[in-house]
């Protein structure tokens, strides 16, 4: 059935018919939108697209406005900030707007690392040690927490701040690199200790009712000597950076006999545990014992065309239109069972 969406994103675009006559950096920074409007619009639905957003009126009037069916997120941050996409979600629920993706308890938890860390703790899901150092406090490693560590950001996600330098072995590269996160990205910083092995993802689909796909795995390629194999903001967003070394993702093969199913059954119990809804993918690394670490769950990931989420659902059979389709009818169902005016929350 066509449908009324309008699309929200972090900036004013202006879409493209094809992406043949446009730059490389436009496409690093818009890709995703192109692919999720072009969708929307070979499914027929009538679109349209609302970025920039600096305050809360813009939405409301075009809510009162044009009345769409339903709202597509893509925001990645709010007034300047990721930990404010939470709040315009809380409006839409008290306005009973029916929006896709992660609702706000679920992305709050996203935004707060340390918090979602201990709450997995509490439910004995398997993820890293850690210290939080918050901004304008000292830098003391606590003795249960060995080197090698990964020193990150507590709220921001798509590897921003992370880099070779973000793995550190001794107090001194320690404290220069939280104070890197507290000059440059503005938040208290994180110490976890490092888990060496392979960088597994796994997507999930769902409400309720929740579907996992084929594990996906990065290969890192060729790095230079002496580095470690994570997935750095310059691996993440240089497409020629990553051709250069050769990094690639695909379906993990060689895995554990039944690891397919311990690790569906996982990445449930987590969306569950942490309310999860719409889609998520989850980020693991498996050592060469073969123990699991959940790294990090991300709500809300990247739906461009070719990352990562998309193609492992591709590999199901399940095409990129009907994926973002099956995106806005998880949206649509999940308010309306909230609300109390329909029971289907699939």
């Amino acid at each position: 059935m066509k449908q009324r969406i309008l699309v929200l994103v972090d900036v004013e675009v202006q879409m493209p018919e094809s992406l043949d006559k446009v730059d490389e950096k436009w496409i690093i920074d818009h890709k995703t939108e192109y692919d999720v409007v072009s969708a929307l619009n070979n499914l027929g639905h009538e679109v349209r697209i609302l970025g920039g957003v600096s305050e809360l009126r813009v939405v409301k009037e075009a809510l009162s406005d044009w009345q769409p069916h339903i709202i597509f997120n893509l925001l990645e941050q709010f007034f300047g900030e990721n930990f404010y996409v939470p709040y315009l979600l809380g409006y839409l629920e008290l306005m009973h707007q029916p929006f896709t993706g992660c609702n706000p308890s679920g992305l709050t938890f996203a935004y707060n690392k340390p918090l979602m860390k201990k709450i997995l703790a509490f439910h004995r899901i398997p993820t890293p040690h850690f210290k939080v150092f918050p901004v304008g406090k000292g830098v003391r490693r606590p003795r249960g927490l060995p080197y090698p560590l990964i020193v990150k950001s507590t709220s921001e996600h798509g590897s921003e701040g992370i880099s070779q330098a973000s793995v550190v072995t001794n107090d001194e590269k320690l404290r220069e690199r939280v104070e890197f996160i507290h000059a440059k990205l503005q938040t208290d910083a994180m110490a976890e200790e490092y888990i060496e092995g392979r960088e597994l993802y796994v997507g999930v689909l769902g409400n309720q009712r929740l579907e996992s796909f084929p594990i996906w795995e990065i290969q890192f390629g060729n790095l230079p000597e002496g580095s470690q194999a994570i997935a750095t903001s310059k691996i993440k967003w240089d497409t020629e950076y990553r051709k250069k070394l050769g990094v690639s993702t695909g379906a993990a093969k060689d895995l554990p006999l039944g690891f397919d199913k311990l690790m569906s059954n996982l990445c449930k119990r987590v969306y569950t545990i942490l309310g999860l809804c719409g889609y998520a993918r989850m980020d693991f690394r498996l050592t060469e014992g073969g123990k699991i670490y959940l790294i990090e769950p991300n709500p809300n990931p990247d739906l461009g065309r070719e990352e990562d989420f998309a193609e492992s659902v591709h590999a199901t059979g399940v095409n990129y239109e009907e994926l973002i389709q099956r995106v806005v009818n998880l949206g649509l169902r999940y308010p309306a069972g909230r609300n109390g005016n329909g029971s289907s929350h699939n």
